[in-house]
Parts: C-alpha cells; sequence; structure tokens
C-alpha cells in the first residue's frame, strides 16, 4: 500500500502536522513509517479514521488522556465511554447553566438568595493554615465566608509572597458569590491535563514547581473563572499545594469521607500534611453545602 506523506495526511485527516507529532508521542497515531535520516512521517491511507476519529474527539472537548483510553477500545466499548462523557458534559453545563441564571439576577439585583428549589443554601466551614516544619513564614492566605470560599498559595521563597497572596484574598472577599476554580498553573499540571505524564509523575518532576501563571504586579494576569451548582451534601476541598503535595490522594479522600465535621477534617488534614514532614505552608478549608 502507497504511504502517504504527513502533509498530505494532515491534510486528508483535518490535523495539522504539529497535532500528528503530538499524537505520535502520547500513543494516539504512530506513523506507519519514519525515515531514520530524514524522520519525515508516512502514514497508511487506513489510519485515516483513527485520525479523524480524534479529531472529532478532540473537537468535543475531550481530554487528550480521555481520548487515548477510549480509542484504543472495541467500537461498542468506545461508544459506551464517549456517551458516559457526553452526558457529564451536559450535567455540568446544565449546572452552570443554573448558576448562571442565578448570578445574572444576583448581580441585577432582581435576586440574593441561592436556593436549590427547596430552601436557601447554606454552607458550614472549617479552616486551617500552618507555617509546616520548613518555611520561616506562612504565606498563605485564605477567606471562607458565605458564599466564597478562597485560598491563595504565596510563592515560597520569593518577597512578598504573602502580600501578593493577601492582595488575591482582599480583591475576592467582596464577591463572596461564586467558587473560582482551584486550577494549578504549574507546567506539570499542563502536561498531566495533555496526557503526557501521568498523576504518579508528578511529585517526582524535576519541574513541578515551575509556574506557568503567576502575580507578577504588571496587571496582565487573568484569573480562570468556573461556575459549579452548590448542592446539598456537597463538601468542597480548597487548599494550597502544601497539602496535595505531601499527602496522597486516598488519604486526603479518606479524611474527607469519613470526618463529618468539616472543621475536623481539616485539622485531620493538616496532621497528615505535618506528619509528611510539611516542607510547605499549609492551608486548606473544608465545606458542606447544607440545604
Amino acid at each position: 500500500m502507497e504511504l502517504m506523506t504527513s502533509g498530505a495526511f494532515a491534510q486528508a485527516s483535518g490535523l495539522s502536522r504539529k497535532a500528528l507529532r503530538l499524537y505520535d508521542e502520547l500513543g494516539l497515531l504512530h506513523p506507519a513509517r519514519v525515515d531514520p535520516e530524514t524522520l519525515y512521517r508516512f502514514y497508511h491511507q487506513d489510519q485515516l479514521g483513527q485520525a479523524r476519529l480524534v479529531a472529532w474527539l478532540r473537537r468535543l472537548g475531550m481530554p487528550l488522556a480521555a481520548i487515548r483510553a477510549v480509542s484504543g477500545l472495541p467500537p461498542a466499548q468506545a461508544a459506551e465511554e464517549l456517551a458516559a462523557y457526553w452526558a457529564k458534559v451536559e450535567a455540568e453545563t446544565a449546572a452552570r447553566r443554573e448558576l448562571a441564571v442565578f448570578l445574572i439576577g444576583y448581580l441585577s439585583g432582581k435576586d440574593t438568595a441561592m436556593s436549590d428549589g427547596q430552601g436557601t443554601l447554606t454552607v458550614r466551614y472549617g479552616v486551617r493554615s500552618d507555617i509546616g516544619l520548613i518555611r520561616e513564614g506562612n504565606e498563605d492566605a485564605a477567606y471562607a465566608g458565605a458564599r466564597l470560599l478562597a485560598v491563595a498559595d504565596g510563592m515560597g521563597g520569593h518577597a512578598a509572597g504573602e502580600v501578593a497572596s493577601a492582595a488575591v484574598i482582599e480583591a475576592l472577599r467582596p464577591l463572596d458569590t461564586q467558587v473560582p476554580a482551584t486550577q494549578d498553573h504549574t507546567l506539570v499540571q499542563s502536561l498531566l491535563d495533555d496526557g503526557k505524564i501521568t498523576t504518579e509523575e508528578v511529585a517526582s518532576h524535576p519541574q513541578r514547581m515551575l509556574l506557568l501563571r503567576a502575580l507578577t504586579g504588571n496587571h496582565s494576569s487573568r484569573p480562570d473563572l468556573q461556575l459549579r451548582q452548590a448542592r446539598p451534601g456537597d463538601r468542597y476541598l480548597l487548599c494550597s499545594d502544601g497539602l496535595h503535595v505531601v499527602v496522597p490522594a486516598d488519604a486526603i479522600a479518606r479524611v474527607l469521607l469519613t470526618e463529618a465535621d468539616p472543621d475536623q477534617a481539616a485539622r485531620d488534614l493538616l496532621a497528615l500534611a505535618l506528619d509528611g514532614g510539611a516542607p510547605d505552608n499549609i492551608t486548606c478549608i473544608v465545606a458542606d453545602v447544607d440545604g
């Protein structure tokens, strides 16, 4: 069978050459042949179906790691996984839509309380912050209120880190109407999101502390915002990496699932971080949503 150049294959499949290189690295779509001297990639025409499937799944917004899992399944099982993924997307979209309607009403002065249809929601929370066992000062800052939960992680070892974290909290405090997204802007998080490394590789990655975004004082930083509808029975954890880098995820989950009191849960999580050596400041908020 005659092979196609990467350019011809990219045009036929709707993928860019850059995307083809990435998908090769991730094991999603290997070329049929790579010239050992020029390193040019060549593809079989019968690989177009796989390439188009990957492109379609990306257009749906599916993460690369999920695409890698789905694309290796038999068609019927892949269809089931895709249906489950899309159901989750629709549920999250519906929740964001409801919260957006509430926020529009709140900001326009037409509504001042968020309800689940049966009554106004309330939040019970516990907040704990500790310097840790190595740092000379605590540069973390936190805020917990009736409608706003926020944790700002100061950049350890840098001048005025506590000033920056406090400034973030002060800027958020007047809102007290929504929960901002707790996404790490680190290199390893971006690699994890792209499926290039595993969760287990994050803690030992040599560039795990490299930031892709931070407050620098030049007013160019823009936050990530997500709308989430709080429901009775929900439990939220917001924390600095002084907790989740030291304490394994299963240990954190165990505390959150077994300790009913949010304040005690925050205490227990802090204790786990201290037992683990606490090389950084530790700040966490555990919040329960009640109807």
